[in-house]
């Protein structure tokens, strides 16, 4: 009993300490490969030869994955940002407040990205479930819906959109059965996640990305002008002038490939700007990612909506793409790559000693016989970043290059092009280790060719990064595990870029929006630091610590005038532990504009019933009950910091009554916030409410569902 009690101990501390090895992300040079074209996988046994390899990556990933989240106890429970889950004004504030009307909050100036909601200055845009709603919004006395289409369950799902003066496109899923269009390719639907579990025989079904053009000459009656669908499941887009760039993943149903004996199906596309077929890629134009194989076709496409008859370019690749940047003239695709390492035995004798015990055993004849070393085994595997960047013009997309730096990245804002120079942050290493595998973050500069220019190495172990933002010569980032450092980088040299000064602080923050070249705003949460009683860590020898606990949102100013000693200039907090934003994971759901001084976003407001009673139950601060959803509307300056001018609601008291004490998504949850003139808008998808822009009353409000 006792042998059986002592293996299980023996076991748990194997796999505590070492498969967490597993995911050892290595301090290494970054490295280049200088590929005019990448290799294509020409037949269908290539194919086949390349899934077997991504199995084994999978089966790496897999592992990696089980110690990728931060397993603290009581760990900051921060929601995960989505690199390209759906999808800021400029990120040149200089530009901020220039128009009559709100825009999209942006990442690049210029270079437009989908949502949910657009507006022209008259009328508003809204995807709205099944539904495309077009809004005469101002005058608001005359506030009235001019056009809705309708598309059927099942058939298509619309996402998002894009606007200008002449075309309205909107974006979505679409799939088809395989009695409701014989003519399709038959494609093995797509699961979600590999992991999925999947019911054989299937039903035979076509999934694929599709976006619809609409003249916007006639806001009353749109007029279809072009419909184009592409392979796999809709990722991300972005929008450069006329030009539209979609990029979509296709899963490759592996199982019945691998195990089955099925031939392995091709990406196809289609564009009514031709014939409306579809057109087959074949294995001889899909080209793949070395090292970064994956089950799945990773298909850019690109068109100019001026061209109407010019059918849009589509390229393929034997891959997927995990993070989407794209600058004026180039796309990144970001592919999280798990190499595995080779390692000798650390029980056993390196070849160095044996050779010496070997030496000293012919000096020797009482010398004992030496022992063998064993073979390297593989035992540990390193995390990278693979960089594919693509050109961009005229509505076609062209390979250009291939980087690889180590570790991970956040989302779309840890990458950012300036003078032909890519920057880049990521995170190696584990939060929860307190070994030589701890997470260390690191900044990267690459040139034109994707090849190391300059780097940033080992800023603050022990921590992840939360926030990042480039601007110009400067990046801003925020690591974060129990304070809040808030490091000001120096870019302007791209061979040796610098950390010009740091500041600690309660908190973190999720998005930094730039306010203007010496104030940043960061959006995040309030946290407090609580000390851990247990006297044990998380491994098995460790000492108990203090662990950080989320709050309530917290709006921070960061003034780096004196770069060296940035200070939080002003700050505010809203609400209590669970109070949350999508503005935390989606920056999109922010509207600011400087010259007028507005800041406005959704939140969800969580509040403890018994404020400066018993607030923690085991020593864990309690959670808040839900109490409001709605717009909080701020005017900011650098004299007076935040002041709330007002907060807007769509919900009635008896909504909120019958809320309980977690608050369920409402068709009255406010998702977006606008302004047109002198009106502010509300959004949600039962209602549009217009108020006063100075006084924030009440002016019109009209029902959507």
């Amino acid at each position: 009993m006792k042998k059986a009690w002592f293996l299980v101990v023996l076991l748990t501390v194997f796999v505590l300490v070492t498969l967490p090895k597993l995911g050892k992300a290595t301090n290494e040079e970054v490295t280049v490969t200088q590929e005019q074209s990448l290799p294509t996988v020409e037949t269908a046994e290539n194919l086949r030869s390349l899934l077997k390899e991504s199995q084994s990556s999978r089966a790496l990933m897999g592992q990696g994955r089980l110690y990728a989240t931060d397993v603290m106890l009581g760990a900051v429970n921060k929601s995960v940002q989505t690199a390209e889950a759906s999808a800021p004004p400029s990120s040149n504030y200089d530009m901020a407040g220039s128009s009559d009307h709100s825009t999209t909050n942006l990442q690049v100036e210029g270079v437009d990205e989908a949502d949910i909601i657009k507006n022209d200055g008259q009328y508003i845009y809204q995807v709205n479930n099944q539904e495309l709603i077009v809004t005469q919004a101002y005058p608001a006395d005359q506030m009235k819906v001019i056009s809705c289409i309708v598309f059927k369950e099942g058939e298509f799902t619309p996402q998002e959109l894009y606007v200008d003066d002449h075309y309205l496109v909107v974006i979505g899923n679409t799939s088809y059965s395989e009695t409701s269009n014989p003519d399709t390719p038959k494609v093995q639907p797509q699961a979600q996640d590999v992991s999925q579990v999947q019911i054989y025989p299937p039903v035979w079904a076509r999934f694929a990305s599709k976006a619809i053009i609409y003249d916007l000459a006639d806001k009353t009656n749109l007029k279809q002008l072009r419909e184009v669908e592409l392979d796999g499941d809709y990722v991300s887009s972005r929008k450069i002038g006329s030009n539209l760039y979609i990029i979509a993943n296709k899963y490759l149903d592996t199982y019945r490939i691998m195990e089955q004996g099925a031939e392995p199906l091709l990406p196809s596309y289609c564009d009514t700007a031709g014939k409306g077929d579809y057109k087959t890629i074949d294995y001889k134009d899909i080209r793949y990612f070395p090292q970064s194989i994956e089950a799945n076709y990773l298909l850019i496409a690109a068109l100019d909506l001026d061209q109407r008859d010019k059918e849009m370019q589509v390229a393929a690749y034997l891959g997927s793409g995990q993070a989407i940047y794209a600058s004026a003239s180039n796309l990144y695709v970001a592919v999280t790559q798990y190499q595995q390492v080779h390692q000798p035995n650390p029980d056993l004798p390196s070849p160095e000693s044996s050779a010496k015990a070997q030496s000293a055993s012919s000096n020797s004849s009482n010398s004992s016989p030496t022992i063998a070393p064993k073979k390297i085994i593989p035992s540990s595997f390193k995390i990278t970043t693979a960089l594919y960047k693509f050109g961009l013009a005229q509505g076609e997309t062209t390979y250009k290059a291939k980087g690889e730096v180590p570790g991970t990245i956040l989302n779309q804002f840890a990458m950012d092009e300036d003078k032909d120079y890519l920057r880049i942050a990521t995170t190696t290493g584990q939060i929860w280790r307190t070994d030589e595998l701890t997470s260390k973050n690191n900044v990267y500069v690459l040139d034109e060719n994707l090849q190391l220019t300059g780097k940033i190495e080992d800023i603050a172990p022990g921590e992840k990064i939360y926030s990042v933002r480039f601007i110009g010569d400067r990046g801003y980032l925020v690591t974060f595990k129990n304070v809040d450092p808030f490091f000001v980088l120096d870019l302007k040299d791209p061979a040796a870029p610098t950390i010009l000064g740091a500041l600690k602080i309660p908190g973190y923050s999720d998005y930094l929006h730039p306010y203007d070249e010496n104030h940043i705003i960061g959006f995040g949460k309030e946290t407090i630091e609580l000390s851990q009683n247990t006297g044990q860590g998380i491994l098995p020898g460790e000492p108990g610590g203090s662990t950080a606990f989320y709050q309530g949102l917290k709006l921070a100013v960061f003034d780096v005038t004196d770069v060296a000693h940035p200070v939080e200039k002003f700050k505010t907090t809203i609400g209590d532990r669970g109070t949350d934003s999508e503005v935390l994971r989606n920056h999109k759901a922010l509207l600011f504009d400087k010259e007028r001084g507005i800041l406005s976003f959704p939140v969800t407001l969580m509040e403890v019933a018994n404020p400066g009673g018993n607030t923690s139950r085991n020593g864990f601060p309690d959670y808040g009950q839900f109490t409001y959803q709605g717009a909080y509307v701020y005017h900011f300056d650098l004299v007076n910091g935040f002041t709330l001018r007002g907060k807007i609601t769509h919900l009635k008291k008896e909504d909120i009554l019958k809320s309980g004490q977690y608050y369920l998504n409402s068709s009255k949850a406010i998702g977006r916030i606008i302004f047109i003139k002198d009106t502010f808008y509300t959004l949600s998808k039962a209602m549009i409410k217009a108020n006063d822009l100075t006084s924030l009353r009440e002016k019109n409000s009209l029902l959507l569902k």
